[in-house]
């Protein structure tokens, strides 16, 4: 079932990362729908003001819809299909979410008012679900444990790096020159491709669970995440005090905790509670959510120093990124050797440190002619970020049996939403250090002076996560020697 070259033996017994024809090819079709996803996320975000004035959205805050009616349902249902994909194939549900998510992006494309974008928008979040999970788990079905799983993880994500900063800078390039509705049209074109792969290449599922679906733990996660996203997502602009961020949040602690008691008692539960209590799935998570929310809430606040401290445009902000998505894609592609060579642990701890010092430098960001030390930090971030990416997500998805691998795998895609949080923070420590300075200096300076005590605290944290790394994982974690 697996990939046969994906799986050779060199004379002499050594197991080596080389995939094979079929395996780059199957790689490649797995990596184009993970692009894809990441695209999406970030493209529509350049085009949104656009977007606006062509369907006569009534407001900013509906507008803000458009990215938002995608973002939730996928952190949502992320683990409801991570076990569906265990109860029916990953193949038949990859296969589906693609599907799925073509022709809402096809209806998104030619949306003709604001309830069918936001409606076509929500399809392409639930579609999303089905394939991130299942993306992750094909890989580890395909390429045993070790280099080889180690190298598709890493390109994989190297590649959703690259989706995310392209889609930024082709946001704005596919705006000016093209229309909106390329950003969406171009996703159809990208599905298509990655559907006909799928159908020819993907192998079926081995193995599949016998157990029914857990139906309460289904519904308590899903409204507890959806709940917990809206909160974080909104709470910003609404008031972390306000009545609709409060009540958000109150509903996802009631729910989340009332999941943890449902699945105690449930005989085949959504989310098994050995799996989440195992040090490798517990603290690689945790590690996931600190490198993620640091990396994704710096990243928004280069976007300010860029806009509203050195004056740059939206599209030469995007340019501004190129040096963390450059970075980043060699981190991907680096990934698998220095895994290889310093171990899970290893390569998480250095890719924290990295990222730490990469961001903690931020600090030194000039009011003016800022470029050079711009690009050397983001881009210090972006491969300590990627190196950190792909070492949780292998160590989160090691040792575990086929029939867990596809829920292992929803949950190591929890953090990069959940990781909304770090961008709450940090945001709210640029305000408060912003008001302070306010009255004592320029605004462009209070704003600067806010940003640097937020990123000198992301560079902090995560060195916090390197040691928490080496102190929680190192005896847990069997090292790829």
């Amino acid at each position: 079932m697996a990939v046969s070259e994906a799986q050779d033996v060199l004379a002499g017994g050594e197991v080596t990362d080389n995939l094979g024809t079929r395996g780059w090819l199957i790689l490649v079709t797995l990596c184009g729908a993970t692009f894809m996803t990441g695209l999406d996320f970030s493209v529509v975000t350049v085009a949104l003001p656009e977007i606006g004035r062509d369907l006569d959205f009534a407001s900013t805050g509906s507008l803000q819809w458009v990215a938002t009616a995608c973002l939730l349902p996928t952190a949502s249902l992320l683990p409801l299909f991570s076990r569906v994909s265990d109860l029916i194939g990953r193949r038949r549900l990859f296969i589906l979410g693609v599907a799925l998510f073509s022709a809402f992006s096809l209806i998104a494309g030619l949306a003709a008012g604001p309830a069918m974008l936001i409606a076509a928008r929500a399809g392409q979040g639930a579609s999303a679900a089905m394939i991130a999970p299942t993306a992750i788990a094909l890989m580890t079905t395909v390429f045993p444990e070790g280099p080889q799983r180690t190298k598709a993880l890493g390109v994989n994500g190297a590649v959703l790096s690259l989706g995310f900063v392209l889609g930024t800078l082709g946001g704005g390039v596919i705006t000016s020159g093209l229309n909106w509705r390329w950003t969406m049209l171009i996703l159809v074109v990208i599905g298509a491709v990655v559907l006909i792969g799928a159908i020819i290449l993907l192998p079926g599922t081995a193995t599949r669970s016998a157990a029914r679906l857990d139906i309460p733990g289904a519904v308590l996660a899903s409204i507890g995440l959806f709940a917990l996203v809206y909160g974080i997502s909104t709470g910003a602009d609404a008031g972390w005090v306000s009545a609709p961020t409060a009540g958000s949040l109150a509903l996802a602690v009631l729910s989340l905790s009332a999941l943890l008691l449902v699945e105690r008692r449930h005989a085949a539960p959504l989310i098994p509670l050995n799996l989440l209590t195992t040090p490798t799935v517990k603290w690689g998570g945790l590690i996931g959510f600190i490198t993620l929310g640091m990396c994704g809430g710096t990243t928004v606040l280069l976007s300010l120093y860029m806009q509203d401290v050195l004056g740059y445009s939206a599209l030469t902000t995007g340019a501004g990124f190129l040096a963390e998505g450059i970075a980043a894609l060699v981190g991907g592609m680096l990934a698998s050797r220095l895994i290889t060579s310093w171990g899970k642990v290893g390569a998480m701890a250095t890719g924290l440190i990295v990222q730490g010092l990469g961001t903690g430098t931020m600090f030194l960001l000039p009011e003016k002619n800022g470029l050079a030390l711009l690009l050397l930090t983001s881009g210090a971030m972006g491969f300590g970020h990627v190196l950190t990416v792909v070492s949780f997500i292998t160590t989160m998805t090691s040792g575990l049996r086929d029939d867990e691998q596809g829920i292992a795998s929803g949950l190591s895609q929890l953090p990069q939403f959940l990781g909304a949080i770090g961008t709450a923070g940090l945001a709210a420590i640029v305000t408060a250090r912003a008001k302070s300075l306010s009255t004592t200096t320029s605004s462009a300076l209070a704003t600067l002076g806010g940003l640097h005590a937020a990123m000198l605290t992301a560079g902090i944290v995560c060195l916090g996560g390197a040691m928490l790394a080496v102190l929680t994982l190192r005896p847990s974690v069997t090292e790829a020697r």
